[in-house]
C-alpha cells in the first residue's frame, strides 16, 4: 500500500430495476483507482456502498466485479460483516479464492441488544481470524456497529490478523491517543475519517477511509502534506468544514452521490425509498463545488 494513503469504497450504482449498474461500477472504481489515487479499494464494505440492500449472491458479484475492475492495480479489502461470525468466515474465504487482499470486518452489535463486551468482540475476530489468511481491517462505526471502548480497540488491534483500523470518530482525544498506542506502537495502521485528515497525518497516522468524490481531495491533502506544503494542506483541508457539513442531513450517500452527478462520474441515486438531493439544496452544492479543487479532469 501507498503510506500515507487512502482507503476508498466505490459508490454503488443501481438499474432502475435495482441491480448492480457494473458498467457504472467500473467508472467508478476507475475513477477511485486513478483519479483518487486509492492505497486500497473497499468491495462492498462500508454502509454507504449500500451493500446491504443486495441479497447474499448479489452482495457476491458486486465482491467479484469489484475485484475484476481493479484489475491488481491496488489492493482490495473485501467487505465480510455480519452478526455471524459463520456468515464472515464464508465471506472470508470467498474473497481468498478472488484474489483479494485483505478482508474489511465492522465490530459488530449484539443481534439481540446492546454492547457487546471486550471478550465478545476479541472472541468474534479471533474465530474469524482462525478461519482466514487476509489481512484484517477493524471498521469501527458506531451505530450500524459497536460503540468500541478505546482499551477494547487497543486490544483487537493486537491481534495478529488486525494490520488496519478504520476510525469513524471525530474525536480528538480518542483518535490521537489510539494513534499512538496503535500506529506508533507498531500494531496497526490506522486510518480515521476525513474531518481528521490533517491531524491525523500530523500525529503519525496512516491516512483515512472515505468514499468519492470526497477521497479526490483527500488525495490533494496527502499530497501537499507529502510534500511538505503543510499551508496547503491546510488550505485544502479547510474544504472538509463545509463538504459535506452543509449537506449531511441528507446523509452520506446521498451527499457524495449527488457531487458525483455533478462532477461528471455518476453513481447514480440512492437506494429506494431514499431520496437523492435535489432542487435549491442541489444547485448550492453544485455552487460549491465550484469553489473547491474537487474538479474531475477527464
Amino acid at each position: 500500500m501507498k503510506l500515507p494513503g487512502l482507503i476508498v469504497p466505490p459508490l454503488t450504482p443501481f438499474t432502475p430495476d435495482l441491480k448492480v449498474d457494473e458498467p457504472a461500477l467500473r467508472r467508478g472504481v476507475d475513477y477511485v483507482v486513478q483519479d483518487c489515487n486509492a492505497a486500497m479499494v473497499i468491495a462492498a464494505g462500508v454502509e454507504a456502498q449500500e451493500y446491504h440492500y443486495l441479497t447474499f449472491e448479489q452482495r457476491k458479484q458486486l465482491i467479484a466485479r469489484t475485484i475484476e475492475y481493479v484489475d491488481g492495480r491496488c489492493p482490495v479489502a473485501v467487505g465480510i460483516s455480519h452478526p455471524s461470525f459463520k456468515i464472515a468466515i464464508e465471506l472470508a474465504h470467498y474473497a481468498e479464492s478472488l484474489g483479494a487482499q485483505a478482508v474489511q470486518l465492522l465490530a459488530p452489535l449484539r443481534p439481540f441488544g446492546g454492547e457487546p463486551t471486550q471478550p465478545e468482540l476479541i472472541a468474534y475476530f479471533e474465530a474469524v481470524s482462525r478461519e482466514s489468511h487476509l489481512p484484517m481491517v477493524l471498521y469501527l462505526n458506531p451505530g450500524p456497529g459497536a460503540n468500541v471502548s478505546v482499551p477494547a480497540t487497543i486490544a483487537l488491534a493486537q491481534l495478529e490478523r488486525v494490520k488496519y483500523v478504520k476510525e469513524s470518530s471525530r474525536d480528538l482525544t480518542r483518535v490521537s491517543r489510539l494513534i499512538s498506542e496503535i500506529e506508533l506502537a507498531g500494531h496497526a495502521k490506522y486510518f480515521t475519517t476525513m474531518q481528521m485528515l490533517l491531524i491525523t497525518l500530523e500525529l503519525g497516522g496512516s491516512g483515512i477511509t472515505l468514499p468519492p468524490p470526497a477521497a479526490m481531495l483527500a488525495n490533494k491533502v496527502i499530497e501537499a502534506f507529502v510534500a511538505g506544503n503543510t499551508k496547503e494542506a491546510a488550505r485544502l483541508q479547510l474544504q472538509f468544514a463545509l463538504f459535506p457539513a452543509r449537506w449531511m442531513h441528507n446523509g452520506l450517500t446521498p451527499t457524495m452521490k449527488a457531487a458525483l452527478k455533478i462532477l461528471g462520474i455518476s453513481a447514480g441515486d440512492p437506494y429506494p425509498p431514499y431520496q437523492p438531493i435535489a432542487g435549491e439544496e442541489l444547485k448550492a452544492l453544485e455552487t460549491y463545488l465550484k469553489t473547491t479543487d474537487l474538479v474531475f479532469k477527464k
